[in-house]
């Protein structure tokens, strides 16, 4: 109709075109402007009778006029933003029919005004600004009628340049967008610029270019709006073919990879195109090789067409299923991955037919998927796709390893346990691991296995790394078979993964990485290429805390290949020729000798030496010595004379002899050679618990045994003689106190003669401290002298009270300088801090900022050796304090200076660091039980002091597991327990306060609660004190503190799949044994939340039932956790499986069940009701069979409670709906129950009346119960041969029988079947398998309880803290029980004909999601067919079309037309009419289609459709999820709206895109990926009636 009336008004102009023009300009509302539009339209088109030759000019001047000068501006103006929205979407109109008559007027003017437009829009890009827009909307209407090489040339750089600019978002981007969409594919039409664009996009191509190159994702953008010149459907173009360049290819690979899901479907559809046409032509071409292997990255042959299309549509199948994200549709697909290979891979000639990026890309997409599960299946895949099928070598595959593959490994989540598998087990993932790397450096070639493990292991360093993959990469690295490719630059990359080791917290993972990583360095180092000391730099980075220490597997295997290897290593590049290093023994000599060659020292005051040096030469003494030692016991000597171990040892000897005769030894040397000897003490033997049974331990030490005397007196004149003077002496005065302990134990240890020795040196020691500490400095300002040597002073004294308080059977304590001691401690000023000293002596020395300790540190050690000497003075002598009163000039009463003291320890907890105040802690310990009953608020006070300390701390701070285990002693002393408990007053209340506080921090500080508990079942069941009133006071607590064992028995949070990861692992490396050196020496911690219910329950399992105080605990605790039982159940009364409600009831049940055996009759006799009272709960399986085992075993023991328990059938049928079939499960167990009774046929009798009638009721799973009951009570029947049941005796059996020889396939039959063979009826044995781990681990097994509830019994014996006695005998179920798995009786209804597809099936075992890609060829004119039924009836219409060309599904589009028609659409374009006569799309549309527009537009026509709509002032909305996205509840629909919908499989194609104006999306909150393409049309087709129906009522 528009068309008509143009073609009218133009036909009555008189003529003069021109003047109608000008007329509809003035005034230009959007209504006139779209008016213009379709007059330029109809003008150009040339529809009317030509003009006459002066009209025909009239009419260009007015199109330039109407194009410089209105729509040039309009454009400008239109894109703006901002303002009210009606006013925004008018602007908007103006500036699509500005566009349109932009383009009418060119073709009107011909060239000049397409270059007069052209530079003009050029000028406005150089000066950049907001109008790029406009100026490229300029630019896309005059590109067609451009003439001039040049201007072209500079109109196709400006494009490239808004194409490749970096900026994102914004105006940039949608510049980018619009010179991809428009722009482009306008100048694509001249050849020369098609082919400068093509160079300018891919940097090179057939003709080379330059520039910057745009990134992968615009380069895309721009390629798809090009997909018509590059790869036409249709006749060659003349345009360069994008096939034959390796550039276009390598963008379309990185597409396929790209984070942007846009970018990936832009990038699958040039690949489809270019195969659509390769297909088609069925062509022989072939790629350049790009790269160094000299291989195509993309052919095709006509000889291979239907090979080459099956494997393609194979490779876009995956790449498309891979969209989806949801593992249950990808799955089915990943066999086709193998089916790939097979077609890639040329067995015959050993080489790709395709090359392997393809596949590269398949997988790295799968490895960054954000679907962790999808990118564990991926890795997986690829590793046992490399480990069977044997890639061929292919230059770039190791650098997918180390940077796609290795990038992936580096998640922990990934490392997770299969389900199947059990909690120890290696994961899939590790055990894939190992076998993919040994088999994968195997096909390598010698000559690039070395760079290929450089590499990897330097990726393993370039990243922060988690403890998890660390280590299982470490264990790949271990698995290597032994081969001879490491160097010294590999070694010292190895070095650097040991380093990052040392990050995580968790020191196991990280001993056994360490313990990998040094089997790696033995197996693959060519020893030829290292040398001696590059090698043992590298055995120092490994703590022998954590992984190398002597007497593991791992020191013995390092001793074999030290001695293997020996003469074989590398000449260090700094030895001399004579010297032959390469052999161990000489290396270990000239180590020694160079490391105590010390240069004299200009400055006697010199720092301290580092550590490194010694630990160095230490473990290379003790390694070259158990070398020698097995070298000597495979040769068979006995004898063995130590000369090389002699040889070792004799320079340091000699050193240490003259330190006390020769005082002008180099200070570095003392130093040195005292660090040395102090690592050689420090060395222990972790098998041989006799000294003497180590010989190379017994040796060193009885070496070491000779200058004990010079030392000690070197130590002596060093401490006391003031030769300490400088800040930097601290850390030698550490050395020498460090040093008197170890010689202490080397004495006790090979020679008691040297005692006095000692005694004379303590006793010196003390003395010359007390003195020094004793001396009045008289100066204002100290000096530094002075105050170094208090400090020396003070840890002298620290030292002494250390080694007397652990090493009693010296007996120091008889010494006159203990007495000085005492006094001295004892009438200190306490927390006394040293003055900063004067530094004006000190300007000539060493600047003392330069050391290691700030004053601050110095002060505060201080103080905190005065604490620490209190600690002993306190803890050692308890009647101190009587003798000061008569010794004090003010006489005190005990407990005022008890208080005095306590005041000074809470002083000195504000102004101590938190790693300084383990000391008054334990002195707070001493004196709290004193001042509780007198001075409860200070005590009060002392808690909640040393309470803000703890929980100020962080869980990882190595201070905090110490300062933890001293709080707990301290707040949980038995005294201190004691005493609060008896006067149940604040104190008692605080306690509990913070052993709750305790119990919560546990949720997120792992471990917390374990050292409480630990503690306290220690200190009540086994006291230090032998007493008989302190075992009492010890257990009283227990009673007076319940509810810590109640918390501990059903302590355990829900684990975070984090969490149970880092468990697994920690489970799987235990089991290696000693296998794994970090299983020996790390110290065990006991840190995990199964320990917390360990501990309690053996604790519980110590008590005696006949100990009075241990009878009445244990009944308190069953009544407590029978209560926490009820609360729980009250507080849900549903409760699903492995929730922490149904945890929590386990756990108490487990409990209870323990506790059960030391329960006296009485006692059960009041409680069992609430037994049975929980049984008529709903419960989960694993509380059913608990409660149901708890009333065995009570019935069984006492069989007089049967009357009560017969009572539980006497309640009417609702309430036993839920309980019965526990009830009838008691009794499938009768025969238990009645072997301890006197008169068992009444008791039958009664069981058989109660069974009968469960027989006939209306539930199935309740008759079931019954008959197995019956089955067993009948069978009881008949061996005792009971009389007043001969009657029934037909009945019964023929029911039975009936039962057993059930007809038909039903799943009756199957049932009875499954119930007889369930555990607990088939297997249990309710006294024989009473047992921890029957408890703990077998049944929460066998009634699928999460695996993480599983406690096995390796625990128990684990948790060495609270050991049970050698008697008990409780521990392991019955072989028959512990063997079932849970399989054997769950009951899973499986289908009889379920079984799996086979992999490599055809199509129809996946969910095809693959685009109709094979348009139809598009017809030359646009055909377009309206009916016009709708108008005929009046009906009014809105103005929105909605898009279904893209929809082949009938159901669909049938559902649509009926949508659309409801709603008023104007129109439904479909691809084509012949739809309508289709039965299921006329099923759907119930005629909809006789009163709505069709329109058919095929999809090859789609971009001619949508331009043609753009220029009519449509706005073009896509349904479609991108980054810029608008929100559906959030965007308002413009009157004049096109909808356009996209295929139900892949969505809008990538070259429709950037057609639209908009994308909207519906919001979703579900997991489900997409909605079906109906209804999400229907939902934006009301959105839009919604809007337009509102807006009409706001009018009117």
């Amino acid at each position: 109709m528009e068309v008509v009336l143009a073609d009218a008004l133009l036909s009555r102009c008189g003529g003069d075109p021109g003047a109608l023009l000008r007329a509809v300009c003035a005034p230009l509302s959007a209504e006139r402007a779209e008016a213009l539009r379709l007059l330029l339209q109809r003008l150009a088109a040339g529809g009317l009778p030509p003009p006459a030759p002066g009209q025909a000019e009239a009419l260009r001047r007015a199109a330039w006029e109407v194009a410089l000068e209105r729509c040039r501006p309009l454009l400008r103006g239109g894109e703006a933003t901002g303002g009210p929205a009606g006013a925004h979407g008018e602007r908007l109109r103006l500036a699509r029919a500005a566009r349109g008559a932009l383009r009418h007027c060119v073709q009107l003017c011909g060239p000049p005004l397409a270059a007069r437009l052209a530079e003009d829009a050029l000028v406005e890009l150089a000066g950049g600004g907001a109008g790029a827009e406009a100026a490229v909307e300029a630019l896309v209407a005059a590109a067609p009628r451009l003439e001039e090489p040049a201007l072209v040339g500079r109109c196709v750089a400006a494009a490239l340049a808004l194409v490749g600019t970096e900026e994102e978002g914004g105006e940039g981007e949608a510049a980018a967008a619009l010179v991809a969409g428009r722009l482009l594919p306008a100048l694509g039409g001249n050849e020369a610029a098609l082919r400068r664009i093509w160079e300018g996009l891919l940097g090179g191509g057939e003709g080379g270019g330059a520039g910057p190159v745009p990134r992968a994702g615009r380069a895309l953008l721009a390629l798809s709006a090009l997909a018509d010149a590059l790869l036409p459907r249709g006749p060659a173009g003349p345009g360069p073919d994008a096939r034959l360049c390796p550039r276009f290819w390598r963008v379309v690979q990185e597409g396929l990879t790209e984070r942007d899901g846009l970018c990936r479907k832009r990038a699958r559809y040039l690949l489809k195109r270019a195969l659509d046409l390769s297909g088609g032509q069925r062509a022989e071409l072939r790629c350049p090789a790009d790269g160094g292997d000299g291989s195509s990255l993309f052919w095709w042959s006509a000889e291979g067409n239907e090979k080459l299309m099956q494997f393609w549509e194979t490779y876009i199948l995956i790449m498309e299923t891979l969209e989806g994200n949801q593992i249950h549709v990808i799955k089915p697909v990943l066999p086709k991955l193998n089916s790939l290979y097979e077609h890639a891979i040329s067995v015959e000639k050993s080489c790709w037919l395709f090359h392997p990026s393809w596949h590269m890309c398949i997988y790295k997409r799968m490895f960054e998927s954000e679907n962790k599960t999808l990118a564990k299946e991926g890795i997986l895949h690829f590793l046992e796709l490399c480990e069977t099928k044997h890639f061929p070598n292919a230059l770039g595959f190791s650098e997918f390893i180390i940077g796609p593959l290795m990038d992936a490994l580096s998640e922990s989540s990934l490392y997770s346990r299969s389900p199947g598998q059990l909690m120890g087990a290696c994961p899939p993932l590790g055990v894939r691991l190992q076998k993919f790397l040994a088999t994968y450096l195997g096909l390598l070639p010698e000559e690039e296995k070395g760079s290929f493990l450089l590499k990897f292991i330097q990726k393993m360093t370039s990243r922060h790394w988690c403890a998890v993959p660390i280590l299982f990469l470490s264990m790949a690295l271990a698995y290597i078979p032994s081969c001879k490719v490491l160097g010294t630059e590999e070694l010292r990359a190895l070095r650097d993964v040991l380093q990052c080791t040392m990050i995580t917290h968790q020191i196991l993972l990280r001993g056994a990485a360490q313990c990998c990583l040094l089997q790696t360095a033995m197996h693959l180092t060519d020893v030829g290429k290292v040398s001696l000391p590059e090698v043992s730099s590298f055995f120092l980075s490994l703590r022998p805390e954590e992984s190398l220490r002597r007497d593991t597997m791992l020191w013995v295997e390092l001793c074999s290949w030290l001695q293997v290897n020996d003469r074989c290593f590398r000449k260090p590049a700094t030895s001399d020729s004579e010297r032959q290093e390469t052999s161990l023994c000489p290396y270990v000599r000239s180590l020694v000798a160079e490391y105590l060659k010390t240069p004299a020292s200009e400055r006697e005051n010199c720092f301290m030496p580092d550590w490194f040096e010694a630990k160095l030469v230490a473990t290379m003494i003790m390694l070259a010595a158990d070398v020698e030692q097995m070298r000597n016991k495979y040769s068979g000597k006995s004898n063995i004379e130590w000369i090389e171990l002699e040889a070792f040892l004799n320079p340091l000897l000699d050193v240490l002899m003259k330190l006390g005769s020769n005082a002008y030894i180099p200070t570095l040397k003392t130093d040195k050679s005292l660090q040395l000897l102090l690592k050689l003490l420090q060395t222990r033997s972790l098998k041989c618990s006799n000294t003497q049974d180590d010989r190379v331990l017994f040796f060193i030490w009885k070496s070491l045994l000779t200058p004990v005397e010079s030392i000690l007196e070197f130590i002596l004149r060093r401490l006391t003689a003031n030769e300490l003077s400088t800040v930097g002496d601290l850390d030698r005065c550490d050395l020498y106190l460090a040093l008197i302990p170890e010689i202490v134990n080397l004495c006790m240890r090979v020679n008691w003669k040297k005692v006095p020795s000692i005694n004379n040196f303590i006793l010196s020691l003390t003395n010359a401290s007390i003195c020094n500490l004793q001396e009045k400095n008289c100066e204002e300002e100290p000096k530094l002298k002075g105050q170094i040597k208090k400090v020396a002073s003070m840890a002298s004294l620290t030292a002494v009270c250390e080694i007397m308080d652990r090493k009693s059977e010296v007996l120091l304590e008889s010494l006159p300088s203990v007495d000085s001691l005492k006094t001295f401690i004892s009438f200190s000023q306490f927390n006394e801090v040293l003055k900063k000293p004067s530094y004006i002596e000190e300007k000539s020395r060493l600047p003392e900022e330069t050391t290691s300790q700030g004053w601050g540190k110095i002060a505060a050690r201080y103080v905190r050796d005065q604490w620490i000497c209190l600690r002993f003075i306190l803890s050692s002598f308890p009647a101190l304090a009587q003798e000061y009163e008569e010794t004090s000039e003010v006489p005190l009463s005990r407990v005022e200076r008890s208080r005095k003291i306590l005041q000074s320890a809470l002083e000195a907890l504000t102004i101590l660091p938190s790693d300084q105040v383990l000391p008054v802690f334990d002195c707070m310990k001493v004196l709290v039980p004193k001042l509780l009953d007198s001075s409860e608020s200070l005590c009060i006070e002392a808690f909640d002091l040393a309470w803000k300390i703890i929980s100020s701390l962080s869980n990882t701070q190595l201070i905090f597991w110490s300062n933890l285990k001293a709080f707990v002693q301290f707040i949980f002393d038995t005294e201190i327990l004691a005493v609060a408990a008896s006067a149940k007053g604040q104190a008692y209340a605080k306690i509990k306060e913070i052993m709750f506080k305790l119990i919560d921090m546990s949720a997120t500080r792992t471990g917390v609660f374990n050292v409480v508990v630990s503690h306290c079942c220690r200190s009540w069941i086994f006291p230090t004190a032998h007493e008989r009133t302190a075992l009492i006071n010890a257990f009283l607590n227990a009673g007076n503190y319940c509810e810590l064992i109640i918390e501990a028995c059903v302590f355990g949070t829900v684990f975070r799949r984090d969490q149970r990861l880092i468990q697994d692992v920690h489970a799987f490396i235990e089991d290696l044994g000693e296998k794994c050196a970090a299983n020996v020496v790390t110290e065990s911690t006991n840190r995990d939340d199964h320990y917390v219910r360990v501990c309690a329950i053996k604790f519980l399992c110590l008590l005696d039932g006949s100990n009075i105080l241990h009878k009445t605990f244990m009944e308190d605790i069953f009544i407590k956790l029978l209560d926490k039982d009820e609360l729980v159940s009250r507080s849900r009364t549903r409760y699903y499986a492995n929730s922490l409600q149904h945890r929590i009831k386990n756990r108490v049940w487990q409990a209870l069940l323990v506790l059960l055996p030391k329960l006296d009759q009485n006692f059960l006799c009041g409680t069992l009701g609430k037994v049975f009272q929980a049984g008529f709960g709903n419960n989960q399986a694993s509380v059913k069979y608990f409660i149901e085992w708890i009333v065995i075993l009570s019935l069984h023991k006492y069989p007089q409670f049967l009357n009560k328990f017969w009572d539980c059938f006497c309640y009417d049928e609702e309430k036993l709906k839920t309980s019965i079939c526990t009830f009838l499960s008691v009794l499938s167990h009768f025969d238990i129950i009645l072997q301890n009774a006197s008169e068992k046929k009444p008791a039958l009798k009664k069981a058989l009346i109660v069974v009968l009638q469960w027989c006939f009721n209306h539930n199935f799973s309740v008759r079931l119960y019954a008959l197995i009951a019956l089955k067993k009570i009948w069978g009881m029947c008949r061996k005792l041969h009971v009389e007043e049941f001969e009657a029934l005796t037909p009945v019964i059996e023929s029911s039975l029988q009936q039962v057993e020889n059930m007809h038909g396939t039903g799943n009756a039959r199957k049932n009875w079947q499954r119930i007889q063979d369930h555990f607990f009826f088939a297997t249990f044995h309710p006294l024989e398998d009473y047992s921890l781990e029957t408890i703990f681990y077998t049944l929460p097994r066998l009634s699928e309880l999460a695996e993480d509830e599983w406690i096995s019994l390796s625990k128990f014996n684990r948790f060495t803290d609270v050991p049970l006695p050698p008697a008990f005998q409780w521990y392991c179920s019955r072989k028959e029980l512990r063997d079932l798995k849970p399989s054997d009786w769950s009951q899973q209804d499986m289908g009889s004909n379920s079984a799996e597809a086979d992999g490599q099936s055809e199509w129809t075992d996946v969910q095809k999601k693959i685009i109709p890609w094979k348009n139809s060829t598009p017809s030359l004119d646009l055909e377009m067919v309206f009916q016009d039924r709708a108008a005929k009836l009046g009906k009014s219409n809105s103005r929105l079309i909605v898009v279904a060309s893209l929809i082949d599904k009938p159901t669909n589009l049938g559902g649509l037309c009926r949508t659309s028609e409801i709603f008023g659409a104007s129109a439904l374009v479909v691809s084509s009419l012949h739809y309508i006569h289709d039965k299921q799309f006329q099923h759907l549309s119930v005629s909809a289609e006789q009163w709505l527009s069709l329109v058919e537009v095929k999809p090859s026509q789609l971009v001619d459709y949508l331009q043609q709509k753009k220029t009519e002032g449509y706005t073009i909305i896509g349904v479609e999820q991108t980054a810029k996205s608008f929100d559906l509840t959030e965007y308002c629909f413009p009157e004049k709206s096109l909808l356009l919908l996209g295929n139900e499989h892949e969505g809008i194609p990538a070259n429709l895109i950037h057609h639209l104006d908009v994308c909207v999306e519906i919001p979703q909150q579900g997991i489900i990926r997409s909605l079906n393409v109906h209804v999400s049309g229907a939902l934006l087709i009301w959105e839009y009636t919604r809007q337009q129906v509102i807006k009409q009522k706001q009018q009117k």
